[in-house]
């Protein structure tokens, strides 16, 4: 039965996911040198167009239709046709089909646009629109259907993913490791010192992604509902315990807390929570906080440098690496008690089901990004030849030479 509270509750939660791709363009262009800012900040928010078209036209019909082979849906719901405004997805949902298909929207919209970070300075912008639709087709409408659809295959075998680890964080951040390695380093990477041009910047897109966070998890219930507050409370939960987290990891390392740390933690908090955020306690949520900043911290420290990869806003280092950790405490840490679409508890509850359910659909998401990108980046190659920019237009900033534009048109210097 159709419940009015729950559909304006959804549709609240709809609306902050998809403030949080602003949000998300703020953080990253923020990051970035000067001369990028423009186009690092369009390359977060063009799957804004992208994103809501291809979901209405055919994105929603693949994702959520009828299952095929466990893998992906079918074609009957092109255009948003046949697609109920009484009727929820799946029976004992409070909410119609279309708002379901209006809050899962904003997903596919946001999710491209972390892979973006790990390309920035250096991708063409035709060629990064291409591989972003493509991706969409190839890898994120599969792994929605895979997670989330009626009948699909992570989702039949017990895998669980509460807001998005697999779908969101794993797949993008997977794709962002394997597209900046095709991609090849900034040419000065080894030489020049890149210094954040706009700490301001970041921090008001990492606190635009928390507020838009407890919509993104808390929605997930699909209800207004105790669900809903328990996902709220563990969201801010985490955040918060790994703010202060990557806080200690810089005192620890470099002798200062930094602002951007924080922020950076924030995020990662988030990111680690999300998979589990209807499913784990509200302490295990301070565990995860405190444990998901200081991998993330030790993936972008060190590990980056170590193994010579240019991931240069970490959408791997903080994406992929935190969901990859935030699925596994799922398996940790779930308790049925709290949500009854978990089949087992974790096994710190004594119960080891669920974890290799966990790891085993942690290493078939991981299989699908890469897989998946690898065939977008050869489509993508044919269809707008070279990728990356050339030397001379990644000195003058993708800003003029992709655009013609300037964030700072009257300023000279630091770059």
């Amino acid at each position: 039965m159709m419940n009015a509270g729950s559909i304006g509750f959804v549709l609240i939660c709809a609306a902050l996911v998809f403030f949080m791709t602003p949000g998300l363009s703020c953080f990253y262009g923020g990051l970035v040198r000067r001369k990028n800012a423009v186009n690092t900040m369009f390359a977060s928010v063009f799957t804004i167009g992208t994103g809501i078209v291809m979901w209405v036209l055919f994105g929603y019909s693949l994702s959520f239709g009828t299952d095929h082979f466990g893998i992906i849906g079918d074609l009957g719901w092109l255009g948003l046709e046949h697609v109920s405004l009484s009727e929820p997805y799946r029976e004992g949902q409070e909410i119609p089909n279309m708002v379901f298909c209006v809050f899962q929207m904003m997903f596919a919209v946001i999710t491209p646009a972390l892979i973006t970070g790990s390309v920035a300075g250096r991708m063409r912008f035709r060629s990064l629109f291409i591989f972003l639709v493509l991706w969409s087709l190839v890898v994120y409408y599969p792994m929605a259907h895979m997670v989330w659809g009626k009948g699909g295959f992570l989702a039949e075998i017990g895998s669980l993913d509460f807001a998005g680890g697999n779908v969101v964080h794993i797949s993008s951040g997977i794709t962002a490791l394997v597209l900046c390695i095709l991609l090849g380093k900034r040419y000065d990477l080894a030489r020049a010192t890149y210094k954040i041009h706009n700490i301001p910047m970041v921090a008001i897109g990492a606190f635009i992604l928390l507020f838009g966070w407890f919509g993104f998890n808390s929605g997930s219930a699909l209800a207004a509902n105790g669900l809903a507050a328990h996902a709220f409370v563990t969201t801010g939960t985490s955040s918060a315990a790994a703010m202060l987290s990557w806080m200690l990891c810089d005192v620890l390392c470099n002798k200062k807390p930094t602002f951007v740390g924080a922020c950076t933690g924030l995020v990662a908090g988030l990111v680690g929570i999300t998979p589990g955020a209807g499913f784990v306690p509200v302490w295990a949520a301070v565990i995860i906080g405190l444990t998901t900043s200081p991998i993330c911290f030790f993936m972008i420290s060190w590990a980056k440098q170590k193994f010579g990869y240019d991931d240069a806003l970490d959408a791997f280092g903080c994406h992929g690496v935190g969901g990859i950790w935030g699925g596994i405490c799922t398996g940790l840490f779930t308790k049925v008690s709290i949500n009854g679409d978990a089949r087992w508890d974790g096994l710190a509850f004594g119960d080891v089901h669920l974890f290799l359910v966990q790891i085993a659909s942690i290493v078939i998401t991981i299989a699908v990004a890469v897989v998946g990108t690898l065939i977008c980046y050869g489509m993508t190659r044919l269809v707008s030849g070279p990728i990356r920019v050339d030397e001379r237009d990644e000195r003058v900033g993708l800003d003029r030479s992709e655009h013609g534009e300037s964030s700072y048109p009257s300023f000279n210097g630091l770059d």
